[in-house]
């Protein structure tokens, strides 16, 4: 029988999303466990959003705005840049597989850190372009010089996570600035910036502020994590008009959808609650660390709503023991584990799960 699918995929890792809570919680016999493994927010959704999307539900038998006017138009106001500049999509990460395909073709290369967003090699494949993995530095961040020394005539995309998932290290202004002024003309850099609500040092750039005028700069958001919207999978990339008019002939009609359409627009309006809820987020995120580095002294420091266990050939192990206490986090064979922050009580609880784990 001839093979109907591409060979090459055989040897491509699927995806791997968060483990089921209800299937954990009936293994163990215990009433819930705690999920930290995702990146999600746990405070539920903001105010306004699930309204918006019942109201959108009695017109769910009709298509949504394909150009996505409302949304987009917001996103420019919010945002301070012209509608033309803006692409909604699936999520940021379906807009990285579109600017793929809008930038490659097979034999065509992307360069990005590694360990970095495990669907980046996803992502390449998938359009036939060779991925070309720079090894993270020591300190689990990007070496953006070896990112530039690795660019050749045939890359087309570099991608850089800012700040990385899933280590949450950053890159600081000084050494993104030296960086940009290596990477030639006509080579398209991606600035990942899902987790940017979080970040708190005031050396790593807001990407749209600092380069997204720049032709070959685009930025990458997503309305999942600080947003709340993960569930319903809103993302937005910003670039120059004539890159972002090409994105738009690759995409998916109709991929955000008219539900998604009606909460992204309400959740635009809780932006203060957005703030607050970040704080929060980030408190815990240093509480968690510090208390971390009491049993992993080498824990990075993050600037997204996760934190990086540096684990490495550990790491399956450390994720298993958690799981045996209710708590479910992310390991990454050979490398380490990713802890999303969740509410101060699942935090113990998996303080608590490392303390026994160790």
């Amino acid at each position: 029988m001839s093979r109907l699918t591409r060979a090459d995929l055989e040897a491509l890792p699927a995806y791997v999303p968060g483990r089921n809570v209800a299937d954990l919680a009936r293994e163990l016999g215990i009433a819930e466990a705690i999920k930290l493994a995702s990146n999600e927010v746990p405070f539920g959704p903001l105010p306004g959003v699930a309204e918006a999307v019942a109201k959108a539900v009695t017109e769910s038998h009709r298509y949504p705005d394909m150009g996505v006017i409302a949304l987009r138009g917001r996103l420019a106001e919010r945002y301070g840049v012209d509608p033309d500049r803006i692409v909604t999509g699936c999520g940021s990460v379906a807009l990285a597989e579109h600017l793929a395909k809008a930038t490659c073709l097979p034999g065509d290369e992307i360069v990005y850190s590694w360990r970095s967003f495990e669907a980046y090699p996803i992502i390449a494949a998938g359009v036939g372009a060779t991925s070309i993995r720079v090894p993270n530095t020591p300190g689990h961040g990007h070496d953006l010089q070896a990112m530039a020394d690795a660019i050749t005539d045939r890359t087309r995309l570099v991608i850089v996570c800012n700040p990385n998932n899933p280590t949450g290290t950053s890159v600081r202004k000084e050494e993104l600035d030296r960086f940009l002024a290596r990477v030639p003309s006509d080579v398209l850099v991606v600035l990942d910036e899902a987790y940017r609500e979080f970040v708190t040092d005031e050396q790593v750039p807001d990407a749209l502020d600092t380069y997204g005028d720049r032709a070959n700069v685009v930025v990458l958001r997503t309305m999942s994590k600080a947003w709340g919207l993960a569930g319903l999978r809103v993302g937005f990339l910003v670039a120059q008009p004539e890159v972002a008019a090409a994105i738009r002939k690759v995409l998916t009609p109709f991929s955000t959808s008219l539900v998604a359409q009606a909460a992204a627009l309400a959740a635009l309006d809780a932006e203060a609650e957005v703030t607050r809820r970040c704080a929060l987020v980030v408190a815990e995120r240093e509480r968690v660390t510090e208390a971390l580095r009491k049993l992993h002294p080498d824990v990075p420091t993050s600037q997204a709503n996760f934190v990086w266990l540096p684990l490495g050939d550990g790491a399956v192990d450390f994720g298993a023991a958690c799981e045996k206490q209710g708590v479910i986090v992310r390991p990454f064979a050979g490398d380490g584990v990713r802890v999303t922050i969740g509410t101060p009580e699942e935090n113990d609880a998996f303080l608590a799960a490392a303390e026994a784990a160790r």
